[in-house]
């Protein structure tokens, strides 16, 4: 069974990181992922939006999927529906990516499980957004 990492983890986790490639990240100011990436991108950390078919988000350059980053980031912030999870940690072991979250609403234990047994600290079924506000004080 999966557990996410308790609150120091977490805190540990976001005082470390300075990249955020979030899969998923809509053009649409109105969608969860475009609103979470800006709320990111205000406190300083540096977005690289993952998405097919777009050339840019919140003026940084867009890449179709993870394996055309010219970087490997900090972490990966997932905003696809739970099924596409596995495929995401395959990119992720490919590329030696050391930390994914995936998103309030996205569970997918087996995947999670998979990655942490390849040496990727995951968080599951959490905003990373609202993480960063309510621990960015006690960040300390």
């Amino acid at each position: 069974m999966f557990i996410n990492p308790d609150t120091d983890a977490i805190r540990q986790l976001l005082k470390q990181i300075h990249t955020v490639a979030v899969v998923g990240l809509s053009p649409n100011e109105s969608r969860p992922s475009f609103r979470v990436a800006r709320g990111l991108q205000s406190m300083g950390y540096r977005i690289i939006p993952v998405r097919p078919m777009v050339s840019e988000v919140l003026g940084e350059q867009a890449y179709p999927d993870l394996g055309s980053l010219l970087e490997v980031p900090d972490i990966v912030d997932v905003f696809r529906a739970a099924e596409h999870v596995p495929a995401i940690v395959d990119d992720c072991i490919r590329l030696g990516v050391r930390r994914l979250w995936l998103q309030e609403g996205i569970i997918n234990e087996a995947a999670a499980i998979r990655a942490t047994d390849a040496g990727i600290t995951v968080v599951m079924d959490r905003c990373l957004w609202r993480d960063c506000i309510q621990l960015r004080d006690r960040m300390s």
